[in-house]
Parts: structure tokens; sequence; C-alpha cells
């Protein structure tokens, strides 16, 4: 790590105040350009820390930057973890406040539901489909703090991979009966489809970023715990939303999930 204990709260601080406040900033890279991976991952457990001390519960994680089409709109070249908390929840057919985000972005995505702890190293896809109870459709709504989503890979760490909303819903499954590689996802906007893709978007295969987010976090000395949700990463590029929009995610054999911004 190259960060004082000090920065790292300081910077916890701003970014998740930028979240609270719906404002942007600059990537925090741009004054500590020497910050490493350890001091990203650092900035953001002490934010997770921030809101478990206000009541907030850990539901589950996010893995991002999962698919090419993302890596290439983001700029980046490996995928990144985050957490979620109940607070990020939304109902299915809910809605959500534009005024309390920047500049969202819906993303499509398979959520995992595990029945058994998954930690790693060398967990792999078998081992994901294994402890998995269930897989769901999940609309992820991405807000980077960061000015016109502009990041590198650490900031984006830093700021808990652009972690806002998400819902859940549709049809649930257990992984053994569906093809996650090939299975097809349509994402609509006020009716129109805007974004089509397949899992095999997701590194190949959705639960090989569970695999590697169990991985990271045995890294860690961490798990993923039983009956913990997992978003496995978006399937297409993130789409921008605005108040007024509807967005529905038609998911091959899973049904659909839906939600408003006003």
């Amino acid at each position: 790590m190259k960060l004082t204990r000090e920065v790292i709260e300081h910077l916890a601080e701003h970014l998740e105040r930028c979240e609270l406040e719906a404002r942007d900033t600059t990537k925090i890279t741009d004054e500590h350009p020497d910050m490493d991976w350890e001091d990203a991952y650092a900035i953001q457990e002490a934010i997770k820390q921030r809101k478990l001390a206000r009541g907030a519960r850990v539901v589950g994680f996010k893995a991002g930057l999962t698919s090419h089409a993302k890596m290439r709109q983001m700029g980046v070249s490996t995928p990144c973890f985050g957490f979620l908390v109940d607070d990020y929840a939304v109902p299915e057919g809910g809605e959500i406040d534009t005024s309390a985000l920047i500049h969202p972005k819906v993303e499509p995505e398979i959520a995992f539901v595990t029945k058994a702890p998954l930690k790693g190293p060398g967990c792999h896809i078998g081992t994901v489909l294994t402890a998995t109870d269930f897989v769901i459709p999940a609309i992820e709504v991405i807000d980077s703090r960061y000015r016109d989503f502009k990041f590198d890979l650490k900031s984006v760490i830093a700021d808990n991979c652009s972690s806002s909303r998400f819902v859940v819903g549709g049809r649930i499954a257990p992984p053994q009966e569906l093809d996650l590689r090939t299975i097809g996802v349509v994402l609509e906007k006020n009716g129109e489809p805007v974004a089509f893709g397949a899992g095999a978007a997701v590194l190949g295969h959705p639960a090989s970023a569970i695999a590697m987010l169990a991985n990271e976090l045995g890294r860690r000395g961490e798990e993923i715990p039983a009956g913990s949700l997992i978003l496995s990463g978006g399937i297409t590029e993130a789409v921008s939303v605005q108040k007024g929009d509807a967005i529905t995610l038609r998911v091959q054999h899973l049904g659909s999930v839906g939600v408003r911004f006003r």
C-alpha cells in the first residue's frame, strides 16, 4: 500500500459524500497517481464500513467491467469487484429517484444467489454452479461518482465499482437447468429494444465472474457467504437513463424485470 490510513479514510469520505449528495468529482488518481490496487480496495472497504456504521447491511457483491463491450466502453482491460448493501435494492417494477443520482446508466445482468459459501483460491465455474441456489434476471443501475464517467481501474474500484441501485425479478431457476453461455437478453428503454446480448459476453460464462470474485476475496482471507446475491456483470454496454424512462430486461427462459426512473 502506498497511501496512509488517514488519506484512505479521507478519500472514502469524499467519494461517499459525492454519492450521498449526488455530485461528481475528478478521478482520485489525478491527485494520488502512486496509489496501488490494495489502496483502491482499502478505500472501498472504508466506504463499506461507513455505510455499516449507519445501519446498512451487506446483501451481496457485484462484478464490474466483465464484458468486452464494457471494457471497451470504459477503456479498461480487467474486471473489478464491489459490494451491495440493502439501501441499493429496488423492488421489481419500482421507481428510482433520478435526483438522488448523478448520471445513471443501466446494465442487463444475471444474478446468482448462493446456497453455500464460496472461497478461493481455486474456485472455478463448476464450484460456483454447485454452490448456487438459483439465478435470476437483474438490472443494475451504475452511477460513477467521477465526472463524465471518466476513470481508471483503481479509481473505479475505490468508488465501489460505480455501485448505485439494483432490481431483480422475473423467474428463478437452478443454473444446472440453463446454458448460461447462450442465454439471450434484450434490454428495452421505453418499449424499444436498445441492447442485445448473451451470457457468454461475461468472461465466456457468467459464473466465471463469480469464481474470480471468490478467488479475489480468498486472497484477502474473505469468502462469499451462503445466501449472497451476486451481480455477475453487464452483458451489454451500459445504457444511459433519465427522468421518465422505463427500463425492461427480458431474459430467455427467465422472464422479465422492470424499473422506472422518476
